[in-house]
């Protein structure tokens, strides 16, 4: 399985939408600082987590949530 999952920071205005197929270990690469760009942004906190059977679906709807109409909709859900 394949997660697609966006997380935001809780101190600053920053979203990032990622693809993993472990999720519970992305999240802590996040928060630990282990990944260059989201680093000055932690701590985070999840706000959405999608299922997805194929890496190419997941990464459809990855694309899409990076985009303009995507970011408006994770905005939102916040």
């Amino acid at each position: 399985m394949y997660y697609v999952y966006a997380i935001s920071s809780k101190t600053r205005k920053y979203i990032y939408v990622g693809i993993t197929n472990k999720l519970s270990r992305r999240i802590d690469e996040h928060n630990g600082g282990y990944n260059k760009t989201t680093r000055a942004y932690r701590p985070f906190k999840l706000i959405l987590t999608e299922e997805f059977a194929t890496r190419t679906t997941a990464r459809e709807r990855e694309k899409y949530l990076k985009g303009g109409s995507g970011k408006e909709f994770l905005k939102k859900i916040i």
